[in-house]
């Protein structure tokens, strides 16, 4: 048996059967657990059960819904069959579910619920090639009597009967699989344009990349992993179900992702692995928290937190303590960090937590040292794979890492960088021609900006198409300020804005409207609605204190001059963001260029109208004055 996804499953069905765990989902507050025999059941019959109802080798099988076992399972029954799993994200609208289906050539599709399945009915007439729609959360839909439609349970039991007449199929089908067949098509962020592309992603490049994780991240059984990353982004296949199943470990799976510091508090993973984003709304909630604790909370808190930072910081450089700092050091940790760290679940996690797809705020990973959480960077793209991470015991705050066994990595004169490895995917579907621009003689050119330091380290600037220049010739990287705009506790979201046309840098800034809202309250000021809040004067005076702490590391040449605070957040079915929640960049400057131009005119404000499209398909405006604001 070669060495495919469901091959990886068969070994650890024999090896465990019922006598470990596998899998866990907590539904309606109960954690419930599935061993390896029964994984390999549910996979085993709802393969078994799509081929009874015509799921050839080849055929594309799309999955709609949030990180369930569901969601894996019909991956790997797809893959056990020979079909190509097609991840979309549970917040497309249905057009954009509709451009997936379409593309990918989809005969089937997975979707969790009411709500994914009604997006899937709105557009099925426009798709003559989906053959069967299946959901596996039966709530809300008992009463649906369309044809197409069939519940996971009902393929099971389809499977159940279709192996009675063919005993042998499942393991003959997965034994025909080849490490170089596709297992998946990952859309791609598109923020560069309207459509993204579908990279075909093989068995070989998503159990490379995770076997080459490991040789800096040690993992065996006893790991106790969470699923939080979208089961449709490439990252979460390595980082979670790949791993699991290379290693025997457990994965679990929140209830909603709005219980997940319940949930993992009572999972205490010794493993988190989060993207930049998630881990940025993760530190403004432990902000958030610590600012609403207790008066002595806050102020140990207060006293103890740059001790945290002067230990990290000592440790990024010599990781040498003398007994006097190891003192402090355990003090400030059993006072303050180690009860922050259990009230979230990651005391366990401290030597084992990972950010990915994206380069993260210097910024972010010093003050999670500071927590004693050692958070490391993992580079990864849809198309590459796993690049680079940080060893465990070689962390520096502003890089991506070193290049992971078995990739090679090449920087242009231009200072692009370029990669090579086994663990590439192997082109993009319908879209020979990006193939072939992106992969010369084997090296794929990954359209960022980095550099090799003197350790071999690589440290990321940004993508070279949105590396900035100013009049003055400075260049700057725009997502690096962007990057510590967000470590504020004050600030979801910023665009910043220059250009060869331009003498400095400006700021469009989305508050982070529950943390401010709180700050509001405390200081007694009142307000009514996010538009009302974001014009404040002392709201505006806050954001002004982090800017200018924020310009204290930037070259003088590439610092902020002037910022709005937008009356709304940049929105992903505005097309303002990606599903993965990047910034598109081009699209969004386009929209507020009005914005822009006013904050270089020197104009004190300016009156907005803006388009806002509701999940229904509704439109509805917003209309108000958006002031214009100084730094200095």
């Amino acid at each position: 048996m070669q060495r495919t996804i469901p091959g990886l499953l068969i070994q650890g069905y024999r090896k465990y059967g019922n006598t470990k765990v596998a899998m866990r989902k907590k539904d309606l507050g109960i954690w419930y657990s599935y061993t390896w025999a029964e994984y390999h059941h549910k996979v085993k019959y709802i393969a078994l059960g799509m081929k009874s109802l015509g799921l050839e080798r080849g055929n594309r099988v799309a999955i709609l819904g949030d990180n369930d076992p569901e969601w894996f399972w019909i991956q790997i029954a797809a893959h056990a069959m020979g079909g190509i799993a097609v991840g979309a994200h549970t917040e497309m609208m249905a057009s954009e579910v509709k451009y997936v289906l379409e593309h990918s050539d989809s005969a089937f599709i997975a979707a969790k619920d009411q709500e994914q399945i009604d997006k899937v009915l709105m557009i099925k007439h426009e798709l003559p090639e989906l053959r069967r729609v299946f959901f596996w959360d039966e709530r809300g839909l008992r009463n649906y009597d369309e044809p197409i439609l069939m519940s996971i349970n009902k393929l099971i039991e389809a499977g159940i009967r279709f192996e009675e007449d063919h005993p042998t199929v499942f393991e003959e089908e997965v034994n025909k699989a080849t490490e170089d067949d596709y297992a998946n098509y990952y859309y791609t962020s598109g923020t560069t344009g309207a459509y993204p592309k579908a990279a075909m992603v093989s068995h070989r490049a998503l159990i490379g990349s995770a076997e080459a994780l490991h040789c800096y991240q040690p993992w065996d059984e006893s790991v106790n992993s969470l699923s939080l990353v979208p089961a449709s982004v490439s990252v979460e296949c390595i980082w979670g179900l790949v791993s699991q199943l290379l290693t025997g470990s457990e994965y679990n799976f929140p209830e909603e992702p709005e219980t997940v510091f319940t949930d993992i508090r009572e999972i205490s993973p010794p493993f988190i692995a989060l993207g930049p984003r998630q881990w940025e709304s993760w530190v403004r909630t432990i902000q958030l928290k610590t600012s609403d604790s207790t008066f002595f909370k806050r102020l140990m808190y207060r006293l103890l937190l740059p001790i945290g930072y002067k230990i990290a910081d000592q440790e990024h450089r010599d990781k040498n303590l003398n007994p006097f700092w190891k003192v402090l050091d355990g003090f400030s940790y059993w006072m303050v960090f180690r009860p922050v760290l259990d009230k979230l679940g990651l005391r366990r996690a401290s030597r084992g937590s990972f950010t990915g797809s994206a380069a993260i705020s210097p910024d972010l990973l010093r003050f999670m040292s500071a927590l004693r959480i050692k958070l490391r960077q993992s580079f990864n793209t849809t198309e590459g794979g796993t690049i680079c991470a940080h060893p465990r015991d070689d962390i520096k705050f502003e890089s991506i890492g070193r290049p992971l066994p078995g990739s090679q990595i090449r920087v242009t004169v231009a200072g692009e960088m370029l990669i090579k490895s086994e663990r590439l995917f192997s082109g993009y579907h319908k879209d020979p021609e990006a193939t072939s621009e992106r992969i010369k003689n084997g090296w794929f050119r990954t359209g960022d900006s980095v550099h090799i330091d003197e350790d071999g380290h690589v440290i990321y600037l940004d993508r070279i198409s949105e590396l900035n220049k100013l009049v003055s010739g400075i260049v700057y990287a725009p997502s690096y300020i962007e990057g510590k705009l967000r470590f504020s506790p004050f600030i979801k979201e910023a665009m910043t804005v220059g250009g060869e046309h331009r003498d400095y840098v400006t700021a469009i800034v989305n508050i982070d409207f529950d943390n401010v809202g709180k700050w509001a309250e405390s200081n007694r000021i009142p307000y009514t609605t996010l538009v009302d809040l974001s014009q404040k004067d002392e709201v505006a005076s806050l954001i002004r204190k982090d800017i200018m702490r924020i310009n204290k590391t930037i070259p003088e040449g590439a610092t902020l001059r002037k910022y709005v605070l937008l009356h709304k957040e940049f929105d992903t079915d505005e097309a303002e963001l990606t599903r993965t929640k990047k910034l598109r960049r081009g699209f969004t400057e386009n929209r507020y260029s009005d914005l822009i131009e006013a904050m270089y005119k020197g104009d004190t404000e300016v009156p907005v109208e803006t388009e806002v499209k509701y999940r229904d398909g509704r439109t509805g405006f917003l209309r108000t004055a958006i002031k214009i604001r100084s730094v200095a």
